[in-house]
């Protein structure tokens, strides 16, 4: 994996999207930063912790690049530098994997974020988002259950995905949420 420096949250920054499927970026950052305060920078928020910053976009999913493109700015980084962390609708719940490079898969905020920095080279950590039973043909489409509330067997199952990413970056996290 390249040199992280700086982890990313998608999600929407209103609270009417707080523990939606689709904020599950948001979700993995207030969990990493143990609920800490953030400090705001025009249109993200960010905690330097350990060896990591930890950051979410205050602008709309669908806008996330914006964010990022003056995050690397901000903190003088590149492309290669950032994991952005982001539900996966093509994935049952729980099933988490690192992506190195490539497409969006269909995912708005990972074309925002494509378009702005002009290259697919940075490092994803996508978190499924599917029902298991919704897995297969004649599936419901993204948009029908990414902005529904997470239930609580999703969340621990999304919770121990993040499981992996502790380890992977060594971060200093020892327990999860309950």
């Amino acid at each position: 994996m390249a040199d992280i420096k700086l982890i990313i949250g998608l999600g929407n920054p209103e609270n009417k999207y707080e523990n939606t499927y689709h904020n599950i970026g948001f979700l993995i950052i207030d969990f990493l930063t143990d609920n800490e305060p953030l400090k705001t920078y025009k249109n993200f928020t960010y905690l330097k912790k350990e060896n990591y910053i930890l950051a979410k976009p205050l602008t709309y999913m669908n806008n996330s690049g914006l964010a990022i493109q003056a995050m690397l700015y901000f903190f003088k980084l590149k492309p290669e530098n950032i994991l952005v962390i982001h539900d996966d609708s093509d994935n049952v719940v729980g099933k988490a994997k690192f992506v190195e490079k490539g497409g969006s898969g269909g995912h708005n905020g990972i074309n925002s974020i494509i378009d702005q920095l002009k290259t697919n080279e940075f490092t994803r950590f996508k978190i499924g988002i599917r029902n298991e039973k919704d897995d297969g043909p004649g599936r419901r489409k993204a948009e029908e259950f990414v902005l529904k509330k997470i239930s609580k067997k999703d969340i621990k199952s999304i919770y121990n995905a993040s499981k992996s990413l502790i380890l992977k970056l060594k971060l200093n996290k020892t327990s999860l949420p309950t």
